[in-house]
């Protein structure tokens, strides 16, 4: 899980240990990880690494009961070491985006490679049921859209490309969030960890940016 890919490009600390609580909660309630993984993205995986944001995240982070594991990099980003990783919007949006295209960039080295050489060509042809596998995996339209946190309902936001079967299953999901009760779990995780909230504030008389709770 990312978090934030996109909604925040301006974060302050304790926004992105808002992003942590949240995270932890979606893990725990969509995915069923008993105790999620939780890591910063950063340019390397020492404390002395990232920036000014990733280490007051991390030193915040550091303080808490939660699964924080530290900082990861970008080769983590699908290799399973961590369940939930944290990004500021800016970042997390260019991740998002290099994802994206690169099924993309794949596909087209494929076919380019089979265009002249006979025993590509036969190994590209042989292979075509596994390639038609890993496309629907990385396939956007498979899984409608990411959900937007910390508003008062549940929302799904779609590519802007998105077809008859991306909006489909961006309902889909939009009707698991009401079912699993997500809002309210991540309200009441809120609520029970006002102290954590106050570990990501630069200054303490600034008042904390809570989630509004579903009544």
């Amino acid at each position: 899980m990312l978090i934030d890919s996109g909604g925040n490009v301006d974060c302050k600390p304790f926004h992105l240990v808002q992003f942590a609580i949240m995270g932890d909660a979606y893990a725990k309630y969509m995915l069923r990880k008993e105790e999620p993984r939780i890591g910063i993205l950063s340019n390397g995986e020492e404390e002395g690494k990232g920036n000014e944001l990733t280490r007051e995240v991390h030193e915040a982070l550091s303080k808490t009961d939660l699964n924080y594991i530290g900082y990861v990099e970008g080769q983590d980003l699908n290799s399973g070491v961590v369940d939930v990783i944290l990004c500021d919007g800016f970042v997390g949006n260019v991740v998002l985006k290099i994802s994206e295209g690169l099924w993309e960039t794949i596909s087209a080295i494929l076919k380019w490679e089979a265009r002249d050489n006979v025993r590509a060509k036969v190994a590209y042809f042989l292979m075509k049921r596994v390639i038609r596998r890993l496309e629907k995996k990385m396939d956007y339209s498979e899984y409608g859209g990411a959900p937007l946190l910390g508003i008062n309902g549940n929302c799904v936001i779609s590519h802007g490309h998105s077809n008859g079967k991306a909006i489909m299953n961006a309902i889909l999901l939009a009707s698991s969030l009401a079912k699993n009760k997500l809002n309210e779990h991540l309200a009441q995780e809120i609520k029970e960890k006002q102290e954590l909230l106050r570990l990501g504030q630069r200054r303490p008389e600034r008042a904390i940016e809570t989630i509004k709770t579903v009544h």
